[in-house]
C-alpha cells in the first residue's frame, strides 16, 4: 500500500469518526460542519474530473452547483404549497423526496454541461476560463432577476427534503446520507480513471495531437469529462440547499467557482482525496480564522501562496513525498 493510499484511508477514517465522536458529544453544530465539508468536498471531485483528468480549468462550475440547489429550490418550494409548477401541456408537480431532487439536479446541471460545454470547448486556455465565467454569470444575473422564486433575496425552504427510512432533520443522518454519496463518486471515479476513458481523457490532456493520431476525439473526452463533471456538481448543489434550506444565486458567484478551484489546490490536482482535504482545510479555517477575523481570506490567501511555491502536488503530494499525482 502507497503512503497516498494510507493518506486516503486515514482521510475516510476521519470522515467517518468526526461526526459519530460530535454526536456522541451532543455537538450538532460540529456536524453540520462536517456535511458543509463533505458537500464542497463532492463539488471539487466533481471539478476534478474536468480539471484534474481533462485539463479544463473552469471558472463557471458554480454555474452548475447553482442550477442542482435552484432544482431542488424550485421542486421543495412548489410542494410545500402544493402548487404545481407546470399544469399545460401536462402537470409537473414538486417534490420533497431527495432521490427525485437528485435525479432532477444531475438531469438538469448534465444538460446545462453540455450546452455550456460544446461551446465552450471549441476555445482553449484563457479564453475557455472565461467563457464558462460568462455562463456562469450570465446564469448569476438571471437568478437575480428571477422574482418568481425569490430574485435577490433567494428562496427558503420550511423543511428538510425526506429520505425513505431516514429522518433528514438528525444532522448525523443527513450527514451519512452525503458521505455515502461522497464515498459512492469517489469510488466511481477511482474507476473511471483506469478505465479506457480515463486513460484516453489523460492521454488527450498530455498531448491532442498525439491522442489524434490514434484515433481518438479530444474534443468528444473533454465534452464527457465536463458533462459529468456538472452533474457532480450539480449534486452537491442540490445537497447543499437541503443542508442550509435556502437557494439564493449566490450559489452561481464566480467567488464560489474560485472556491471550488481553491479546494482542488489545496489537496492535490488530478489526486483522488485532493478535493476533499482541500475542502475539510478551507470549512476548518473557515470556522477557526472566521470568527477571529472577516479578513480570514488573508491566510487563506498565505497558505494557497505556500502550497503553489512549495508543493505543487498540493497537501497530499507535500504528505506523501509526491510533486505529482501521475509521477
Amino acid at each position: 500500500m502507497t503512503r497516498e493510499n494510507i493518506l486516503n484511508a486515514v482521510v475516510v477514517a476521519g470522515l467517518i469518526l468526526f461526526p459519530l465522536a460530535a454526536w456522541q458529544l451532543d455537538e450538532p453544530f460540529l456536524i453540520t460542519l462536517a456535511t458543509k465539508a463533505v458537500i464542497f468536498a463532492l463539488a471539487g471531485v466533481g471539478l476534478n474530473i474536468a480539471l484534474g483528468l481533462g485539463g479544463l480549468v473552469s471558472l463557471g462550475h458554480a454555474a452548475f452547483f447553482g442550477l442542482g440547489g435552484y432544482a431542488m429550490g424550485i421542486l421543495a418550494s412548489h410542494a410545500q404549497i402544493y402548487d404545481p409548477i407546470l399544469t399545460v401541456p401536462f402537470v409537473i408537480e414538486g417534490s420533497k423526496s431527495m432521490p427525485v431532487i437528485w435525479l432532477t439536479a444531475v438531469v438538469a446541471s448534465g444538460l446545462a454541461a453540455f450546452a455550456i460545454g460544446a461551446l465552450s470547448l471549441r476555445t482553449s486556455g484563457v479564453y475557455f476560463i472565461m467563457i464558462t465565467l460568462a455562463f456562469g454569470q450570465m446564469l448569476y444575473y438571471f437568478a437575480i432577476s428571477w422574482p418568481a422564486y425569490g430574485g435577490e433575496d433567494g428562496l427558503s425552504i420550511y423543511v428538510r427534503n425526506s429520505f425513505v427510512g431516514l429522518n433528514t432533520l438528525d444532522p448525523i443522518q443527513f450527514y451519512l446520507i452525503c458521505a455515502v454519496i461522497l464515498f459512492a463518486v469517489l469510488y466511481a471515479m477511482a474507476r473511471m480513471a483506469r478505465a479506457p476513458f480515463g486513460l484516453a481523457l489523460n492521454a488527450a490532456r498530455q498531448s491532442s495531437a498525439r491522442a489524434e493520431t490514434v484515433g481518438l476525439s479530444p474534443y468528444m473526452l473533454r465534452l464527457m469529462a465536463f458533462v459529468i463533471s456538472g452533474m457532480i456538481t450539480g449534486l452537491a448543489g442540490a445537497l447543499f440547499a437541503d443542508l442550509n434550506r435556502f437557494v439564493s444565486p449566490t450559489m452561481f458567484s464566480w467567488q464560489l467557482s474560485g472556491e471550488i478551484i481553491v479546494f482542488i489546490l489545496i489537496g492535490g490536482t488530478a489526486r483522488l482525496f485532493g478535493p476533499v482535504v482541500g475542502a475539510i482545510v478551507f470549512v476548518t479555517l473557515e470556522h477557526v480564522l472566521g470568527g477571529l477575523s472577516e479578513y480570514w481570506h488573508i491566510f487563506l490567501g498565505l497558505l494557497l501562496l505556500a502550497i503553489v511555491l512549495f508543493a505543487r502536488g498540493g497537501l497530499i503530494g507535500l504528505l506523501t513525498g509526491k510533486a505529482r499525482a501521475h509521477d
